[in-house]
Parts: C-alpha cells; structure tokens; sequence
C-alpha cells in the first residue's frame, strides 16, 4: 500500500509531509490538508517525483505561492507539489532576465527596475510565482507575460523537462496551454528593455502607492477574483452593483477594491464560493454580463 510513498523516499526527491494543513502555504489562509506535500529541493528530484506519481497512477497538483488559488475545504487527495528554495532565484543577463519558478513576481519587477529594464512595471501589483505568472499569463495595467516572454522550461505530467518556446504556451487573457494540462514551470526568460531609471522607479513608486491606497494588501486575499470582461472592469461592476462590503461567513468583497475577496479571519472555501455565485448572480441580474473567476478552485469538493 502506497509503495509509491516509499520509493519516493528512496530516491530522496525532497521533503514529504503527510497531512499537511495547505492553508499556511495560501494566501487566502484557507484549505483543507493534502494527502501528501513534496518540497523537491532542485529540478532533478522534482522530474523524479512527477515520473513516480506518473507512473503510479497518483493524481498531483502544483502550488506556488498559494496566490490566484482556493483550496477546499476537504483539502486536496493525492499528492501536492510545491517549489522549494532551489527555484526561487533570479539572474540578470543584459536585457535578458532568467528567474526561478518560485521566484515572487513582484520582487522581480523590483529587482528589474534597480537594473534600469523596463517591461515589467506591471507586476508589481501581481502576487504569485513566476511559474504560475507564466501559467496564468498574468497581466495588468494593458501588458501580460506573453509580451515579455522568450522561454520557459516545464516539468510535464510524465517527469520529462522540456524547455518551451513563447509560441508553445499559445497565450491568451489570463490563458495558456498549460491550463487543464499537469505541468510545473521551473524557470522563465524574459526579454526587458533598458530604460531611464529615475522613470520606472518613479512609475512603480506610484503603482505601489496607488495599490496601498486601492486595495485590501494587509488582508488575507488571493488577488483579482474575476477576469475583466470585454470592455468592462470586474471591479467597476461589482461595485454599481452594491456589492462592496458583502459578507458570506468569515468571506468579504473587499470595500476598497471589488474585485478582492478578503478573509476576515474565518472565511471557509465554501464561503468564498458562495460569495462568488452571489456576486455572479446579482450582476448578471443587473447587466446581463456573467463574471467569471481567475482564481483556480482546487481541492475535494
């Protein structure tokens, strides 16, 4: 019984929780336990790990930084995959910049800055990985990953790594081609572009003091929770409709930004997706636009 536990041991693929409580490793500060946590300590035990459960026939899931994600209540069956030190890294190369899967978008942004690129002001309100950045083709302020994206390499679902090129990931809004595919990206090359220094501190000193100003950063949250409509801001539409404020449980629309669901302290998967269908429902009620989430919901239901 569960030999594949064993022989992951045996090939030293890294650190294995049994049980672990996945809410600390979330940025909502929700979900339930995974069956199994592995923190591989470098590429090879990682490529190890997914070969294993490939071939074991366990179901897997990635987690970065825990942002952008909801995890049940239930927690997640099977095993969970999470980057540890060893991807989180960045090294700057002229206009190129190579980071770690693991590595925190926003500092990137920072880090780029201090190295006078410009091309990445627009992450530094966007919490989360690299890998998952890259996963989600996350985006704000009209730029996304995919204008900066040279390659990355990915870890697929039968432990083989490959290394894919921009075109590979087919990206669209919030979209690639890893979506509904199991796949982990341990590393991203960007291409940047020098810039007046002075102007992308001064441009990202004011994104950062905009997002203090606009949205809940000292509250328990994921991000976004809506994609934005053609032509229209979730926010905006959350907000006409008198939703600001809205509690399910311990779940609330945040009042300074609509399109952030906090936790006050309590807040439960369940809660959160319920608030989630109320919100969908009312403005769909009142415009006859259907919001749909950005935050991947993972987990037993």
């Amino acid at each position: 019984m569960n030999h594949w536990i064993d022989e992951l041991r045996e090939r030293g693929v890294g650190e294995i929780l049994t049980e672990e409580a996945l809410a600390p490793h979330t940025t909502w500060k929700i979900g339930g336990p995974a069956d199994v946590l592995v923190i591989p300590p470098g590429k090879e035990q990682l490529a190890a790990t997914v070969e294993i459960l490939h071939r074991h026939g366990v179901p897997w899931t990635p987690l970065g930084r825990g942002s952008n994600v909801l995890v049940s209540d239930r927690g997640i069956r099977g095993v969970v995959i999470k980057l540890g030190d060893a991807f989180d890294y960045v090294r700057f190369d002229g206009e190129r910049v190579i980071a770690g899967g693991a590595y925190s978008f926003i500092k990137l942004s920072v880090m780029a800055g201090k190295e006078g690129l410009t091309g990445l002001e627009f992450a530094g309100g966007i919490p989360g990985s690299v890998g998952g950045a890259v996963y989600m083709n996350a985006g704000a302020m009209a730029s996304d990953v995919s204008r900066i994206l040279i390659s990355a390499e990915v870890v697929l679902e039968n432990g083989e790594l490959a290394v894919w090129s921009r075109d590979d990931f087919r990206f669209a809004y919030r979209h690639s081609a890893l979506h509904g595919s199991k796949a982990i990206v341990t590393e991203a090359e960007f291409r940047l572009a020098y810039g007046d220094r002075r102007e992308i501190a001064a441009a990202m000193a004011a994104y950062k003091d905009r997002r203090k100003r606009t949205q809940p950063l000292s509250s328990a949250c994921a991000g976004s929770v809506f994609r934005n409509p053609e032509g229209h801001h979730a926010a905006k539409l959350i907000e006409d409709a008198g939703l600001k404020g809205l509690r399910v449980g311990g779940a609330e629309v945040s009042t300074l930004h609509a399109n952030f669901i906090v936790n006050t302290g309590n807040a439960t998967a369940e809660d959160v997706l319920t608030l989630i269908e109320r919100i969908q429902q009312t403005v769909e009620s009142q415009t006859g636009i259907r919001l749909v989430p950005e935050v991947l919901e993972v987990g037993e239901r």
